[in-house]
């Protein structure tokens, strides 16, 4: 079954839509997925006022397919365990907040909240993402467990905050603080970053193949690494290791790209 929503006006409020959801729309009529609900503001709406509705039942599993300007469109896919859901523009905060398992494609950009606390699945962002990317709430140490993210654009400040298990890959620049916290996962940054990667890392996997403005002073250098394995690929360096953050007794590993950072160079006499 293929759902598509669209939605009938430009949306000036916040919606928290988390119930647009291939779970929640599984084996229902269309008369019944428009009596569904959603949070417009303060007050409850029905699907079908928002949005029009189209319902191709061919096909096995189900796809929703929404598009238009979504960037007030908030949670949605949360929670999900089966099927896609497909957007082509932007979308809102707390995209596939603890999504289990299906498959998310954003043709466009990703606010703030991306995946956060996420157990599994795949999400991908076709441009940027905002702050917090498989992050915990703030209170809570229960980041990413699972699952991988993928943006193909920058992402914002701590991306992989409480991290516990997954990958996130990002193709382009991410802000500060990435890994922050971090227990266990990876994740790739292919861009530069505006630094203190890893702070409070006990764990886990950060490479980073642009620039770099410096290493944390609580990392101790370990080497040179002619390759770092992310997932099944192998990317080729060389890449300065670091092991830390010593403030947690912690032993992630830092991988920084030589080449991209000469200015890195004078560690290599600790070695």
């Amino acid at each position: 079954m293929i759902v598509t929503l669209k939605p009938k006006k430009e949306i000036r409020v916040p919606i928290d839509a988390r119930n647009l959801s291939p779970d929640v729309f599984q084996g229902k009529s269309r008369s019944e997925l428009g009596k569904e609900e959603v949070l417009y503001g303060n007050h409850w709406l029905p699907i079908n006022r928002l949005f029009d509705i189209d319902v191709d039942e061919r096909g096995e599993g189900v796809t929703l397919k929404l598009s238009g300007n979504l960037s007030r469109v908030r949670f949605i896919g949360a929670n999900m365990s089966m099927g896609t859901v497909i957007i082509d523009g932007a979308v809102g905060m707390h995209l596939g907040e603890r999504m289990e398992g299906g498959s998310i494609i954003v043709n466009g950009d990703a606010d703030s909240w991306l995946g956060s606390m996420m157990r599994g699945g795949r999400i991908e962002i076709k441009g940027n993402a905002g702050d917090y990317t498989g992050a915990a709430y703030r209170g809570s140490t229960e980041g990413m467990s699972g699952g991988e993210i993928i943006i193909h654009g920058n992402a914002g400040n701590e991306t992989g905050l409480f991290m516990r298990k997954g990958v996130i890959k990002i193709g382009g620049n991410v802000g500060q603080f990435t890994g922050i916290h971090m227990i266990k996962g990876t994740i790739l940054v292919q861009g530069d970053s505006l630094g203190r990667d890893g702070a409070e890392m006990k764990g886990g996997k950060i490479a980073i193949l642009g620039h770099v403005e410096s290493v944390l002073p609580t990392f101790t250098i370990e080497g040179v690494k002619k390759k770092v394995k992310i997932g099944d690929e192998s990317i080729q360096g060389p890449f300065y290791v670091f092991e830390g953050d010593t403030a947690e007794h912690g032993l992630g590993k830092l991988y920084i790209a030589v080449d991209s950072n000469p200015q890195l160079k004078f560690y290599e006499k600790y070695i």
